[in-house]
């Protein structure tokens, strides 16, 4: 019962943090909250296998138990394929987790809470990234793609209000 309610609260965290942030801020400056049409899928293939792979699995499987927290309190790394959570999440907010990283993203809300993922801002490009996100997007059916499409949209217009 114990292990359940952790995981459901730092669920709750990560999805309020996020969007918290994604509302109030864009700390990258990188436009508009959905992918760039000029993403180039292979190019983002081979960046995940570099920078990605080694935690969330050559295929997108993410690592075991990715739903419970570790000794230290942190989730191990969620699959990128549709089992995981990350099409649950709009373009943006993706974009902003992976450039900055779930503490740096976290503490721009006032929140104290490292959910283990780095930032690869000083790593890769904003292009770089882009193209990852879209790697990871194109291995998702299509019902799982429209839906997070639907969800891109809807926060890109209420950022826009």
């Amino acid at each position: 019962m114990i292990r359940g309610t952790a995981i459901l609260v730092a669920g709750f965290v990560l999805v309020a943090a996020a969007g918290a942030y994604f509302w109030t801020a864009d700390a990258s400056g990188s436009g508009p909250g959905a992918m760039p049409e000029d993403v180039d899928l292979s190019a983002g293939e081979a960046l995940y296998i570099e920078n990605c792979a080694a935690c969330h699995g050559a295929n997108l499987e993410g690592q075991d138990d990715w739903q419970s927290p570790g000794e230290d309190g942190r989730l191990p790394a969620p699959p990128h394929d549709e089992t995981g959570h990350t099409w649950h999440h709009g373009d943006q907010v993706l974009f902003e987790y992976t450039k900055l990283g779930g503490r740096k993203l976290m503490a721009a809300q006032g929140m104290e809470f490292d959910s283990g993922m780095p930032g690869f801002g000083d790593q890769l490009s904003d292009q770089e990234i882009w193209n990852i996100l879209g790697y990871i997007q194109s291995t998702w059916p299509e019902r799982v793609q429209e839906m997070q499409a639907t969800r891109t949209e809807g926060e890109t217009r209420k950022r826009e209000d």
